[in-house]
């Protein structure tokens, strides 16, 4: 089945590609499943589930659509050594509550704002990865004096073939029936209705108009793979369209880039975070003063 293998593919990258797991070691760290950190904080309906590590500066990992913590594993060991990283389970993800019939990218962010108040964090560091980067844009639209810089990986404004990959659409429509077919036959080993909305998530979702984009005053790097699932015109739109910006087209990337190579892509989210923001001109270098 599609859906299944699209599934299994995730959860194997992840699996198989980040280094810092040590999968026959019994005191790796259960990022997504710690008893003795994981919390939940009662947030705009749902029980909302989050972990926290290490101490410092703030720093929110929001992961993306049907991964949850776990997913984030490569980044909360490396972030934090030095930062207070807060990771969590977005609505309808990992072990956070769904209650609702249209699952949508409005929500969500509310539901991560709500977790900052609760949380009493005003200001904080963002990476959000391709739904994760979709909620952080959204935050930094609407709440943009909680946030200090962001990144974001693999992320798009729109659903259509202008930002996404033209093969997309028809695999997502073969997931879609493969899931209403489990439906139809009341099979049990998933929870189905939950895959089929978070398919119709990325199918119909998100609907940013790059003119919202203008609001944001935070630094942003923008960053996707020059092999990902959004194709690259419309990753320099965004760069584009956002006034403090900076991009990075990773050569030889896909998506999956912060699982794939996290030793690399962690050092690029940490100097962005870490060294004062520029956005030095060719043409101011070049012109004598």
């Amino acid at each position: 089945m599609l859906i299944q293998n699209i599934l299994k593919l995730v959860a194997v990258i992840i699996f198989l590609c980040v280094p810092s797991i040590s999968h026959a070691n019994d005191d790796a760290i259960p990022y997504g499943q710690n008893q003795a950190v994981g919390k939940y904080a009662q947030i705009n309906g749902i029980n909302f589930y989050y972990e926290i590590y290490g101490d410092g500066e703030p720093l929110i990992l929001i992961h993306g659509n049907g991964d949850s913590i776990a997913g984030m594993t490569a980044q909360i060991e490396y972030f934090s050594k030095k930062y207070r990283v807060i990771v969590a389970d977005s609505r309808g993800h990992g072990k956070s509550g769904l209650n609702i019939d249209h699952l949508n990218y409005e929500q969500m962010m509310e539901d991560w704002n709500g977790l900052l108040d609760h949380l009493s964090i005003t200001n904080t560091h963002i990476f959000g990865w391709s739904d994760g980067g979709i909620l952080g844009l959204l935050l930094a639209i609407k709440y943009p004096e909680k946030i200090n810089k962001m990144a974001i990986m693999g992320t798009n404004l729109r659903p259509d073939q202008t930002a996404v990959q033209p093969w997309a659409k028809p695999m997502l429509e073969d997931a879609v029936r493969e899931v209403e077919e489990m439906i139809a036959k009341k099979d049990v080993s998933k929870d189905w209705a939950i895959q089929k909305q978070l398919l119709k998530l990325v199918m119909t979702q998100p609907n940013i108009e790059t003119s919202q984009l203008h609001k944001i005053k935070t630094p942003v790097l923008v960053i996707a793979g020059d092999r990902d699932v959004i194709r690259e015109e419309h990753t320099i739109e965004i760069f584009q369209n956002l006034e403090n910006s900076q991009l990075a087209i990773l050569p030889g990337h896909t998506h999956f880039a912060p699982a794939i190579d996290p030793i690399s892509f962690n050092e690029l989210l940490r100097a962005f975070f870490e060294k004062p923001f520029t956005m030095p001109s060719t043409k101011d270098i070049m012109t004598p003063h």
